[in-house]
């Protein structure tokens, strides 16, 4: 998942950088409310994390302003507070979820998954190419019915390719995505990656699940599902 958190306290961003990366998540961050309002609505993110008392722009004033420009991305306000009125209000703009600091991290995720859940609707919670199946709430790999293990990357790898059966994604577009920097053309990291997935998935058919595009990037076959065992 790509996400987004505004919070000025620059410690308690540090320590939900390192649990969200630590999950897998690919994260920007901000610290003034004007440069996190600019991001969100100019790229794409699969939740937001925003704290209502900032410098700049508050959280509440970029949750109006998001729905009213009609992005429905989902939306998890935070604040030191826990007045009523002011967690009505987030929720009546069109807010997802809310946590009230001090929080764990971990709350956090579940809260970040739940949200993203209910915006894509159950039925998006699986993935199903070929023989290989992910969970996304459970971050559970199958191939042709056996558990197949990953890191936190190669699960974001797969996943963001898995996403889009058929798309090819460029190397640049995959670090952005994966790894959050910007593509060094010198690096293979990508290609280690994608050999490494390939490995654990046995992806050495004739037509393999991940497909390489020369002078491009890579994509994910649309591949019929295999059949179940003793079918």
């Amino acid at each position: 998942m790509k996400i987004l958190v505004l919070e000025d306290d620059r410690k308690l961003a540090a320590l939900v950088r390192k649990g969200l990366e630590a999950q897998g998540f690919a994260v920007d961050f901000c610290h003034h409310g004007d440069d996190a309002f600019a991001l969100a609505s100019t790229r794409s993110y699969d939740a937001l994390v925003l704290d209502i008392m900032v410098p700049g722009r508050d959280g509440l004033s970029i949750l109006r302003n998001l729905r009213d420009r009609r992005i429905a991305v989902p939306v998890v306000l935070v604040t030191a507070r826990s007045a009523l009125n002011e967690r009505l209000e987030g929720l009546n703009l069109g807010a997802d979820d809310y946590l009230t600091k001090p929080f764990y991290v971990d709350e956090l995720i579940a809260r970040l998954h739940a949200v993203a859940r209910r915006a894509a609707g159950n039925a998006l919670t699986l993935l199903q190419n070929g023989a290989v199946t992910v969970n996304l709430i459970t971050r559970e790999v199958l191939r042709s019915g056996k558990p197949v293990e990953l890191t936190a990357r190669e699960f974001s790898l797969l996943t963001y390719l898995m996403r889009s059966p058929g798309q090819t994604f460029t190397r640049a577009q995959i670090c952005e995505h994966v790894w959050n920097y910007h593509f060094d053309p010198g690096t293979n990291l990508v290609d280690v990656y994608v050999q490494r997935l390939r490995r654990k998935l046995q992806d050495g058919e004739e037509n393999p699940l991940i497909g390489t595009v020369r002078g491009v990037g890579y994509r994910t076959r649309a591949l019929p599902s295999s059949p179940r065992a003793g079918a």
